[in-house]
Parts: C-alpha cells; sequence; structure tokens
C-alpha cells in the first residue's frame, strides 16, 4: 500500500498548479481508487475461511485457476493482480463518458499522467459520470455514459478481483481477467484503439485455449454462439459508422446531415431486430440499443473493435505464438504513431 501512496501523492504534485475542475477530478480518482484498494482482501484467506459464502468461494476458486492459467500458458504477467478480492457493494466499478460531436465520429479526448491520451473519461460514481456527460451535452457534444466492471492500472498496482464480474459466466470471467492482464503486459500510452485491439485479441486467444483444456462442449458451444452474436453486432455498427462517415464528410447542408444521420441510425436499431428475428442474434445488446444512439455510443464501440481484426492477422501470422506476438506488438509499438497503424496492417496481412 505504500508504494501505492508514493505514486498517488505524486500525481497530486504533478497537478497542483491546474485548474479546479482538474483537481476536482483527480480528486475523486484517487479516492475511488484508494476505496478499492483498501477494500482488499487475499483470496487465499477468503478461501481458507468458514465464513465465505460457498458461491463466492466456488467463484473465487474458479478464478485463481483462471489467473494460474494466464501466466502458466497464456505468458502474461505473474505479479499480484486479481489475489485479492474486493466486494465494492455497486454494480460496477466506474463509468465511463464518452463524447462526439454531433456531426463527427471523432470521439473526443482526455489526457492523463501515466495513461497518455485517452477517448473517455472515467469516475468512479455514476452521477458525476451522468452530470460531466450532461455538461458536454450542453456544449454541443453526443455523449454515452456506460458502467465498466473492471479496469487496469497497468502494472502500477496489485488489481483485485471485484463483486462486480463474479457474476460472469466462466468463459466472460476468463476473458476479463486475460484482458486487464493483457493491458499490464503491453499498453502504450496514448494509443486506445491499438491498446484495446491488443488486449481484446490476447483475451479471446486465451479463453479459446482455457476452452481447449476444460474440455467442455457446453461452454465450448455457448462462447462460439457468444461469438457469432458479437460478431454480428459489430458488423452492424461497422456499417452505420461508415454510413455516417460518408455523410458527415458530405458537402450536404447540416440540417440535412442530421436527417441522415437520424436515417442511419434508425436503420441500425431497425437491423438489430432482423438479425433478432432470424434467430442470428439474441437479446444481449437490447439495453445498448434502448440508449440513445449517437456518434458517442459508436466511438465507445470501435474503440474496443477497431484493430482486432489488425492484432488477429499478426498472431496469425506469429504462427499463434503468444510471446512471439507479444514481442513484435511491443515493437510496433515503439514505432511513431502515424506510422503504427501502417505497420500494424502490414503485419496483419503477411497471414492472408
Amino acid at each position: 500500500m505504500a508504494g501505492s501512496v508514493k505514486i498517488l501523492a505524486a500525481i497530486w504534485l504533478a497537478l497542483l498548479s491546474s485548474a479546479c475542475s482538474t483537481l476536482g477530478y483527480y480528486s475523486q480518482s484517487v479516492s475511488g481508487h484508494l476505496d478499492v484498494m483498501q477494500r482488499r482482501q487475499p483470496i487465499a484467506d477468503l478461501l481458507d475461511s468458514g465464513t465465505t459464502p460457498p458461491g463466492l468461494k466456488a467463484r473465487l476458486s474458479t478464478a485463481q485457476t483462471m489467473r494460474r492459467f494466464a501466466s502458466t500458458e497464456l505468458g502474461l504477467p505473474d505479479n499480484g493482480s486479481f489475489n485479492h478480492y474486493a466486494d465494492l457493494e455497486r454494480p460496477y466499478a466506474v463509468w465511463n463518458v464518452f463524447a462526439a460531436p454531433r456531426l463527427s465520429l471523432q470521439l473526443k479526448e482526455w489526457c492523463y499522467p501515466f495513461a497518455g491520451c485517452v477517448t473517455y473519461r472515467g469516475y468512479f460514481s455514476e452521477d458525476k459520470a451522468r452530470a460531466q456527460a450532461l455538461q458536454l451535452d450542453n456544449l454541443g457534444f453526443d455523449t454515452y455514459y456506460g458502467g465498466v466492471a473492471a479496469y487496469s492500472t497497468l502494472g502500477w498496482f496489485d488489481d483485485p478481483l471485484l463483486n462486480t464480474v463474479t457474476g460472469y459466466s466462466d468463459t466472460r470471467l476468463a476473458g476479463l481477467i486475460f484482458h486487464e492482464l493483457a493491458h499490464q503486459q503491453l499498453y502504450i500510452p496514448g494509443d486506445t484503439l491499438f491498446n484495446e485491439g491488443f488486449a481484446t485479441v490476447v483475451e479471446n486467444a486465451g479463453v479459446r485455449r482455457w476452452l481447449e483444456q476444460q474440455a467442455d462442449p457446453e461452454k465450448t458451444s455457448d462462447y462460439a454462439a457468444h461469438q457469432r452474436y458479437q460478431e454480428a453486432f459489430h458488423a452492424l455498427v461497422a456499417r452505420t459508422r461508415a454510413e455516417l462517415k460518408e455523410v458527415y464528410a458530405s458537402e450536404l447542408p447540416d440540417s440535412d446531415k442530421l436527417q441522415l444521420k437520424k436515417h442511419h441510425l434508425d436503420a441500425m436499431r431497425a437491423g438489430y431486430v432482423r438479425l433478432q428475428q432470424s434467430g442470428d442474434m439474441d437479446t444481449r445488446y437490447d439495453a445498448w440499443f434502448a440508449g440513445e444512439l449517437n456518434n458517442a455510443r459508436l466511438g465507445a464501440v470501435n474503440a474496443y473493435r477497431a484493430y482486432v481484426p489488425l492484432f488477429e492477422g499478426l498472431l496469425a501470422d506469429s504462427g499463434g505464438d503468444l510471446a512471439l506476438f507479444y514481442q513484435r506488438a511491443a515493437a510496433l509499438g515503439t514505432v511513431p504513431g502515424p506510422q503504427r497503424l501502417a505497420r500494424l496492417r502490414k503485419a496483419g496481412a503477411a497471414a492472408h
């Protein structure tokens, strides 16, 4: 804990000359994170305790097995992360706010110490996230905020397993652990698409390998269905983004662009219903479609998905060797930003 306090103190010192609004944001970040850390309990102690509820004990035991698999089979960092448990007494760890101009798909960026610039702003309070979204909406942005079950401190701290994820299915829990540890394996400050693409591909490869070890046909079948539905959803979002990009780049008056924007977003919602009616989609994205569809909501999805096909190509070109994949991805991370995407595309294309 002493190391955590030193790092948080360093953040405060770097921000003493900042505006009050910035200090207010970092105040909630520091206090929120310290609260998470103070709630930690060693999972080993909880497993040995006679007072730990049996259901929780079973989930913690499963998570420990996944945690060991992440390091021994996937080569992910072998540290103290996910060896503790914390009950936050709320459904999400943080709430992330996304914003984009009304006639642009480009997400607004915020910059932070250590993490660099990212396309979201995180809050430990839903009320504060909602207030930030409302403020940005009043400034003329499309906004979206959503709960996030876990987050990575990029190796600065030993991240605990949270109550927010213990109700997940086995494959979803494994994926989350692998994804967050992937951020500790490799993180490039200021490149959200690169970082999330890399972590998502590690997550997917890890879950497939974990399922092979489990040899459970039902879990394997459920995961395959999950992947199909996810692919269909992302294809629908990508198609809509492409249509909107063309509209926003046109010479049409803004009033016409806004009408076409509504048309394409309504068509996307209708497309989702058709997928369900045809049996190519279940109800997992109902809540997402129930909210306002706008550029920020589409951008939040794109942030996690845009580079996934490119990293999948890089993994294939690495012969499925995760250690080599990590090495090559890290090398790409040293390339200057404008050249990084081109290098990644070239590396991924070599697999086809």
